[in-house]
Formats: structure tokens, C-alpha cells, sequence
């Protein structure tokens, strides 16, 4: 049976469309799931995409986090049921929903990022980055305000010594990111949020690479093993 992967569409989404197309490139069945419907249609796993959901207002991800869809999606991923991967804005909901510890604020620089990234493998034990090796660089794009991830020395030190970074910056920081940080999971290792978009790196004629097909190929391999995810 084809894995149903939902893909959230917010008031101010941007990249919903291209994490559908992602999913489906992969091989699953991309769902389309409204913000305003506390309906997550029995899908297999979840995507939170790129984009402004409700124009940024207060501050990014903190409007959508009281989202109806939301009230249904924060419980079963917190179980570890359910996978749920947020990708720029997406990460943003995950740490205003306290579904991910931390906090994305301004890039170090004021200035929006828009650039091809390199990203260091680190943690590939996750649902969502299995298909990698660790140590393994791929490029991806990275677009940007507010990338910069932020946490308490206590909460960085925790998440080093649970191995719960999934992915660093490599060539230099580009937003001031504490310890290089681009993605982190949580303890169960179902939910996994990541500022750049590998949505963006799935196809060789408008990527940069397809190196980030194996987020979307990784949810498929976790799900057919039908194992839980381990941070």
C-alpha cells in the first residue's frame, strides 16, 4: 500500500506545493491537508512547509500554532506516532508548538539568506533522514529571515549529548545559528524540524542537486519498516 503523506497548507504557505511534489517524486501519495480542518485524513506522516503561514503576524509560527489542524497534529506527534517533518516555517510551528525545543529569530546578518547550502549529515537515525549516511554533505537551498536557531546552554548541551541534531551548516554559519545547527528532532526522533528546504533539491533541472529527496525517501523506509523512529 502507497504511503499517504499530508502536506499543510497555512494562510501564507509558499513551498506546500513543492513538498507535495517531493513526496510524490519520492514515491508516496501527497494529501493535501487545510490548516483549518482538525482533520489529518488518516495520512502516514505530515509535512509543515516553507512559506509565511498567517503573514508572520506576532511572529513567525506563533499564529499557526493554535491552527484547528493543529489541535489534532500536536498530540499524536508528540505520542511518536505520527512523523512529522517541518521544513523552514514549518520548523517554526514546531518550536512554537513546543513540539521541538528552541526558538528561530532574526539571521545574525538582518538580511533574508537565499543561497545553495551545504549540509553535514549528523544524525540519520531519525524517520526522516534514514536514508543518509552519517558525515554525509548534501546540498540544499536555504531561504530565509528569521533561520537562526537559538536555545538555552542547558537545552544545546541536552540536545548534543542525545545526538538530537540531525544536520549542520558546513563553509561557514549563514544566520548566526547557535553550534551551526540546521535541524534537530525530538526525543522519539518522529519529529524533525529543518531550516533549508531540501523540497528545493529533489530534481537535477531546478535543484541545486537531489540530495534532498532522501528526507522524503527516508519517511517511506521508516514507515515500510514499520519500526519506531529512534533519536
Amino acid at each position: 500500500m502507497t504511503a499517504r503523506v499530508g502536506v499543510v497548507t497555512f494562510p501564507g504557505s509558499l513551498d506546500d506545493k513543492d513538498a507535495a511534489r517531493a513526496v510524490s517524486l519520492a514515491g508516496a501519495e501527497p494529501v493535501a491537508l487545510w490548516h483549518a480542518d482538525a482533520d489529518l485524513k488518516g495520512v502516514d506522516a505530515v509535512v509543515l512547509p516553507g512559506g509565511f503561514s498567517y503573514g508572520d503576524y506576532l511572529r513567525c509560527g506563533a499564529i499557526a500554532r493554535f491552527a484547528p489542524l493543529m489541535s489534532e497534529l500536536v498530540p499524536a506527534a508528540r505520542s511518536g506516532s505520527l512523523p512529522v517533518l517541518g521544513i523552514c516555517n514549518g520548523f517554526q510551528i514546531l518550536c512554537e508548538s513546543h513540539l521541538l525545543p528552541g526558538a528561530l529569530t532574526r539571521n545574525s546578518s538582518l538580511r533574508f539568506v537565499n543561497r545553495d547550502q551545504v549540509l553535514r549529515m549528523e544524525n540519520t537515525r531519525t524517520a526522516w533522514t534514514n536514508d543518509y549516511t552519517g558525515g554525509q554533505e548534501v546540498l540544499v537551498v536555504l531561504k530565509s529571515g528569521e533561520g537562526s536557531y537559538v536555545a538555552d546552554e542547558e537545552t544545546l548541551d541536552r540536545l548534543e549529548a542525545e545526538d538530537r541534531v540531525i544536520a549542520r551548516y558546513v563553509g561557514g554559519n549563514p544566520n548566526g545559528s547557535r553550534r551551526d545547527i540546521a535541524g534537530i528532532t525530538n526525543e522519539h526522533g518522529n519529529v524533525v524540524g529543518l531550516m533549508p528546504h531540501p523540497e528545493h533539491a529533489v530534481e537535477a533541472l531546478t535543484g541545486p542537486s537531489t540530495e534532498g529527496l532522501g528526507f522524503f525517501t527516508s519517511i517511506l523506509g521508516h514507515l515500510k519498516a514499520g519500526a519506531p523512529a529512534h533519536a
